[in-house]
């Protein structure tokens, strides 16, 4: 158990408040078209396209890595269950959009990825983006739909979530290896959260 007061943070760690959300009723939506040239569609990822979308929806800026620990076959697992779903928001040919629902327990669903590429942040996206996840997770029998997020994520994710109907029930500390020491993300991901060397 964490005492109060200052911890240092050892170097070639990164530290983050986690702050999960739930939400135990589906919430009403407020329409967003898509806009013009941009399309919403359901995805069969491969490893290749999964680690792609990944990084740079979430991991170039905000040091997203879990999943790129993950061995082929880890991974290989996760993305061909059935109860885990993808999405993505396409433009001009090109992805630029994560959106995972997990299914894989019972009477629930994790928001599990969910995020753009910079090409489209400030777009109005995310809220279509948002809209389908609640949609598509409050269509199957679920009594809870919850994602969590932390301070190495981007500082307008809890807002958003917030905003969205989720709320807020739960916060943890998380110290874990810096994915840039490990050579998961290049040194130059994350400039939110300095790299200290040990």
């Amino acid at each position: 158990m964490l005492t109060d007061g200052i911890h240092d943070v050892p170097p070639g760690k990164v530290a983050m408040v986690v702050t999960y959300l739930e939400m135990t009723a589906k919430v009403a939506t407020k329409p967003r078209p898509l806009s013009d040239g941009v399309t919403f569609r359901r995805v069969k990822p491969d490893l290749e396209w999964y680690r792609d979308i990944f990084t740079r929806v979430g991991g170039l800026d905000w040091l997203w890595y879990e999943r790129l620990l993950l061995d082929d076959a880890a991974l290989e697992a996760i993305l061909t269950d059935a109860k885990v779903e993808f999405y993505t928001l396409s433009r001009d040919g090109a992805d630029h959009a994560l959106l995972e629902l997990d299914f894989r327990q019972d009477g629930a669903c994790e928001l599990a990825y969910f995020g753009l590429t910079a090409d489209l942040i400030g777009s109005g996206l995310g809220r279509y983006l948002m809209n389908e996840a609640i949609e598509r997770a409050w269509s199957q029998p679920i009594s809870r739909f919850h994602v969590h997020t932390c301070t190495i994520d981007s500082p307008q994710a809890l807002d958003f979530y917030r905003r969205s109907g989720f709320v807020p029930v739960r916060r943890a500390v998380e110290i874990a290896d810096d994915p840039r020491t490990l050579g998961v993300l290049p040194e130059t991901a994350g400039t939110n959260v300095p790299l200290l060397r040990s």
